[in-house]
């Protein structure tokens, strides 16, 4: 009966920590597959981020810090992203206002010393602000790798999506 008690504990403690726990996902697809990149890796000052007009967010993501699980494409994404002279991405609040559900942000993503705004739709749920935006690697003049001669074409569509410990 220990072992098993043990276990739960542990997979409790372990889903805690991940609840608080900051992060950037990158979702994508080939004509194969699909792929995920993840950071959780940046940090605030704080424990959390505050939602306030004077004190938006303004998150530093290494690229480096990207991880995927598999060591080929993470050496991809980090070739395809030159990584070797542009070693960060940012995610910069510029506004966030309420609405009658939602909070309503305009970000700018910088991306390989290209940067482009986008309005985002974020929820807050268990003290996270959280959001996703369609976008394109086409947006920062990133064109989406081929691999085996062509037989394997990154699609031009992403999914960012951004969880943030909040103060409320």
């Amino acid at each position: 009966m220990k072992p098993l008690y043990m276990v739960l504990l542990f997979l409790f403690s372990t889903t805690m920590i991940n609840a608080q726990e900051n992060f950037v996902k990158i979702n994508g697809s080939t004509n194969v597959s699909s792929f995920q990149f993840f950071n959780t890796t940046f940090k605030n000052d704080r424990d959390s981020y505050s939602l306030s007009e004077k004190n938006l967010p303004n998150i530093i993501l290494k690229v480096s810090d990207f991880d995927c699980g598999n060591k080929m494409m993470i050496r991809d994404f980090r070739k395809m992203l030159n990584v070797e002279k542009y070693p960060e991405m940012t995610i910069r609040f510029l506004s966030l206002t309420k609405d009658q559900k939602n909070l309503l942000a305009v970000i700018e993503v910088k991306i390989m010393n290209q940067t482009k705004k986008y309005h985002v739709d974020f929820i807050i749920q268990n003290n996270k602000l959280i959001g996703r935006k369609s976008l394109k690697f086409s947006d920062f003049n990133i064109t989406p790798p081929k691999k085996m001669g062509g037989m394997i074409v990154v699609k031009d569509d992403l999914d960012l999506i951004l969880s943030l410990v909040t103060r409320i």
